[in-house]
């Protein structure tokens, strides 16, 4: 069994798929697609730890937890 995650533990960084995958995908240029990276979060063990800490850090910019920017904005406010 694996051990649980916390948005405060640096160690889920180490298992996620996009650590293995190129960065630029996750963090495309403005209107570019987000399709590729939003995909490979699908299939990420660690992509609700992810989502965690992108929320807790109020990350800007790119795919964090399969969302992007602007979806996790709507899902602070509750509209998503």
């Amino acid at each position: 069994m694996e051990p649980a995650l916390t948005p405060d533990d640096d160690q889920w960084q180490e298992r996620a798929l996009c650590a293995q995958t190129d960065p630029e995908a996750f963090f495309p240029e403005k209107g570019g697609s987000t399709r590729e990276a939003k995909r490979i979060c699908l299939g990420c063990e660690v992509r609700d730890a992810c989502l965690e800490y992108a929320l807790a850090n109020d990350e800007r910019f790119g795919i964090w937890g399969g969302l992007s920017e602007r979806e996790r904005r709507r899902l602070k406010r509750g509209i998503i």
